[in-house]
């Protein structure tokens, strides 16, 4: 049943978290069938068909929150953790600030730009793949319409999980495990008869397609890092 967006709850949420009554059932979709609502996507547009969010529009909301968790659970600053102490130093002393408070620049730098240069980077990373396992000629403007679906199926199921994804514990890297395996499980419940006619191929596929996204997801870390690293140099 469609939520409708007029109501004075939806309407709020939507203005406040561009997150509306079609997004709602667009995410109970992508839970329930997202076969379907792939299928939508790319055969009625970008809305298909008028029953859902774009999934550019909806990947972004669902980063909103991603963000949101981040900064709760204290920002990006652990990724600074796995850094020389030389260079840290180093760069701490050119910029004339205290250690404490050079960290805290770069974190926050890197707490603003990593969720969306991730997603940038993952998007990159997936387009290409989807594109060329398709049955149909996308080209590029559907094929990214396609990666940005498979991540916001993605992004879905692994929204519960985002509390504990982010640091260095133990427990932040059982549930990065976790989170590549739901990658999988939505790659596989969303792409049948489209990417991948067996399940054995599609295992294959999603492998290489979260194989892809990793390393993707390395290269836009190391420029998280860098961009804080740069800010808290810069900023006075």
């Amino acid at each position: 049943m469609m939520v409708d967006a007029d109501k004075p709850g939806a309407a709020l949420a939507d203005d406040m978290l561009g997150f509306g009554g079609r997004e709602f059932v667009t995410v109970k979709q992508l839970v329930l069938r997202p076969a379907g609502v792939l299928q939508a996507w790319m055969e009625q547009g970008a809305e298909g068909g008028g029953a859902y969010a774009r999934p550019l529009r909806l990947y972004l909301a669902l980063n909103a929150f991603l963000m949101l968790v981040l900064f709760l659970r204290g920002g990006a600053g652990y990724m600074l953790e796995g850094l020389p102490p030389d260079m840290m130093g180093a760069l701490q002393e050119r910029s004339g600030k205290s250690t404490d408070a050079f960290a805290a620049d770069a974190d926050g730098w890197m707490t603003l730009v990593m969720v969306p240069l991730l997603s940038l980077f993952y998007a990159l990373a997936a387009a290409p793949l989807l594109r060329l396992w398709d049955q149909e000629d996308l080209g590029w403007r559907r094929g990214f319409r396609a990666a940005f679906a498979w991540l916001c199926a993605w992004t879905v199921l692994i929204l519960p999980l985002t509390w504990w994804a982010y640091g260095k514990s133990p427990l932040a890297a059982l549930i990065s495990l976790v989170v590549i395996l739901l990658g999988v499980i939505a790659f596989l419940r969303m792409g049948r008869g489209r990417w991948f006619r067996t399940t054995l191929a599609g295992i294959g596929k999603a492998i290489l397609l979260m194989l892809a996204v990793q390393i993707s997801g390395l290269i836009g870390g190391a420029l998280v890092v860098a961009i804080g690293l740069l800010g808290a140099s810069a900023m006075p």
